[in-house]
């Protein structure tokens, strides 16, 4: 598999667990069918459009490119009728939101390294595309955004975004198996996390 398929798999895959990560949240909130798909394509397209505009790409993708808006209104619909077997499944949405995440890490910073960016800007980027729509997603549903939380959420995105940056910058390999590395660590430290309990430290509050 090439570089630029892999890619592209990998962002419609991630296009597709997030959108179900902010269809099911919109459902939550009892929005109707429009408003389903507005939440479920702002958390899958959301990061890439702000990924696209600080690399100054041109025209976000998602308006170039049907398939990502297309596949981001199909499962966001697809979720709005079959809700009520997916909320039976909340481990099936964390392992979702966390393969998302790690998805869109790893798309993110390739392409911030590919843009010339140095390792703090890529890592940047590749936080920004992970957790962008996420953070998007919970402000329309009047949620306080998980990245701001103890959850280990960000942290895991940066620390692939780092993994694929020392591969590439430093190590000079081919952007492939960084990628995947990366996505297997922020996957596997997201719902190790979750199940663990793990979280970043909070104030002492008397």
């Amino acid at each position: 598999m090439g570089e630029d398929l892999l890619l592209l798999v990998l962002g419609l895959a991630g296009t597709i667990v997030f959108a179900a990560s902010g269809a099911a949240a919109a459902v939550a909130k009892r929005l109707d069918l429009f408003g389903v798909i507005v939440v479920g394509g702002v958390t899958a397209l959301g990061g890439g459009v702000l990924r696209d505009v600080a690399i100054n790409a041109g025209p976000p993708l998602v308006f170039t490119d049907w398939r990502y808006p297309t596949v981001a209104a199909v499962t966001s619909a697809v979720i709005f009728w079959v809700h009520a077997q997916v909320f039976k499944l909340r481990r099936t949405m964390l392992v979702l939101d966390a393969a998302g995440l790690a998805l869109f890490t790893a798309v993110g910073t390739t392409a911030g390294l590919e843009a010339g960016f140095p390792a703090v800007g890529a890592c940047t980027i590749g936080m920004i595309t992970a957790i962008g729509g996420g953070v998007v997603r919970d402000v329309l549903t009047n949620e306080i955004p998980v990245v701001l939380q103890r959850e280990i959420y960000a942290v895991a995105s940066l620390s692939g975004a780092i993994v694929i940056t020392v591969g590439v910058q430093l190590l000079h390999l081919s952007p492939l198996w960084p990628s995947l590395s990366a996505a297997v660590l922020v996957f596997g430290l997201r719902v190790l996390s979750f199940h663990r309990n793990w979280s970043a430290p909070v104030p002492r509050v008397r």
